[in-house]
């Protein structure tokens, strides 16, 4: 890995941490400041949502979280984009029913100028491999 795929990886891991620092804390407007205005979510469920409607189940109160981890991420860079495949597991309720679980999370982040950005992120509960569930 050369210097400059090394330090893109460095500035993604610490996006990585900002977001789960602004999960845990349910700041939706620290959440804001990672995600490009374009950005789209793939919810564990299939469902698509946009930052507005993302950041508007934080600033309801609709979704929040007793603990958040963000871990075991990797990132590859491809240039002025890159993808970090990380686990969530988090304790939560989403409108007074239990959303908690692992989930593996799949973000898509850009760079602009000296910046990254969340451009999109896809989420799927985590289960055992065909055959040992």
């Amino acid at each position: 890995m050369n210097d400059q795929n090394a330090a893109a990886t460095q500035q993604v891991l610490e996006l990585g941490r900002r977001w789960a620092d602004a999960e845990r804390s349910g700041d939706p407007d620290q959440l804001g400041a990672l995600l490009r205005d374009d950005f789209v979510l793939v919810g564990p469920l299939g469902f698509v949502i946009d930052k507005e409607q993302f950041l508007g189940s934080r600033r309801s109160g609709d979704l929040k979280h007793q603990s958040f981890d963000w871990s075991d991420v990797r990132v590859r860079g491809y240039g002025e984009m890159a993808v970090a495949i990380g686990t969530q597991t988090q304790q939560s309720t989403f409108k007074g029913n239990d959303a908690s679980g692992q989930f593996r999370v799949t973000q898509i982040a850009l760079r602009m100028g000296d910046d990254w950005w969340f451009v999109g992120m896809h989420l799927c509960r985590v289960a055992p491999p065909p055959g040992r569930g």
